[in-house]
């Protein structure tokens, strides 16, 4: 009896994180689709261009050699040089950091609100949901590329705007995503227990609620930074990004479109940088998507 006693256990087992418990599931079914494993390893290729490429390439970034203006690629020039007679290689290597960086950090900060938002709203719920999403509505009600064209323009053209403005228009999005899961796992029975047993809200929601609800977070996510690669380089575009010489992919777009024409590598290769980054995240988060799916079979 002493024995039995000792191994009952006082208080209910926490049920594992789906994450964590189907995560062999999840790979399984993410290796056999092989669009989101090509859009995987791009990734990887991408960011391991971002860190290691600078260190490989021989022309300088931002020095003008108007000698050298508006060559053809070449095997000194693999994608040619610019008006200025810049290698765009270069530049497109050296612009992948800052493509990345807008992407990953707007994603981080908006999801890191937007889910402190969403999980507050549907745990509280009640004043608070409804103060809470009346406020997200709000934001949703702009067009995002508008919204951040209007952060930006209020406080003005720079590559950290960039990233706020692109951070604050993913936060609704977040917010709905977290608010949703959060009102169906706070009905769980295992999260009655806890709060029984005096667990605190805190501990509840950071402890018990978001691990079970990371899959949709992280599928966002990814799809997201997609989008935000994409907002990021339109506001360059616009000369509201980040501003001349930084190698930023969307303003080697603008400065280039005037001589298109006559030197179309000077928008073909920065153009199909940019649709690549955002293809690859955009496949592998439609892969991610289908894998964290319960409804598909293995």
């Amino acid at each position: 009896m002493k024995k039995l006693a000792e191994t009952t256990p006082n208080q209910p087992v926490k049920p594992p994180s789906p994450f964590v418990e189907n995560f062999k599931t999840v790979f399984k079914k993410l290796k056999r689709n092989k669009a989101a494993m090509i859009g995987g390893y791009m990734i990887i290729f991408f960011i391991l261009v971002s860190i290691f490429g600078p260190m490989l390439t021989v022309h300088p970034v931002t020095t003008p050699d108007l000698t050298n203006r508006f060559a053809s690629p070449s095997a000194e020039h693999w994608f040619g040089t610019d008006n200025f007679g810049r290698d765009i290689f270069t530049r497109i290597v050296h612009g992948m950091s800052i493509t990345l960086m807008i992407g990953f950090m707007s994603v981080a900060i908006g999801a890191f609100f937007g889910v402190l938002i969403g999980v507050i709203s549907g745990y509280y719920g009640k004043k608070i949901d409804a103060v809470l999403m009346r406020l997200m509505d709000i934001l949703l009600a702009f067009p995002g590329i508008l919204l951040a064209l209007a952060i930006v323009t209020v406080l003005g053209g720079s590559l950290q705007n960039v990233i706020i403005a692109v951070a604050i228009f993913s936060i609704p999005v977040f917010a709905r995503i977290v608010r949703g899961s959060t009102l169906a796992v706070r009905k769980l029975e295992y999260v009655d227990a806890v709060r029984a047993l005096g667990a605190t809200d805190v501990r509840i929601i950071f402890r018990h609620i978001l691990p079970n609800i990371m899959s949709p977070i992280i599928v966002q996510a990814t799809l997201h930074t997609a989008t935000a690669v994409l907002t990021a380089s339109a506001l360059s575009y616009l000369g509201l990004g980040a501003q001349p010489p930084m190698p930023e992919w969307g303003a080697m777009l603008s400065d280039g479109r005037a001589y298109m024409w006559d030197s179309i590598h000077l928008t073909l290769f920065p153009g199909l940088a940019i649709v690549a980054v955002v293809l690859a995240f955009n496949i592998f988060g439609d892969g991610l998507r289908d894998a964290f799916d319960p409804k598909l079979k293995d």
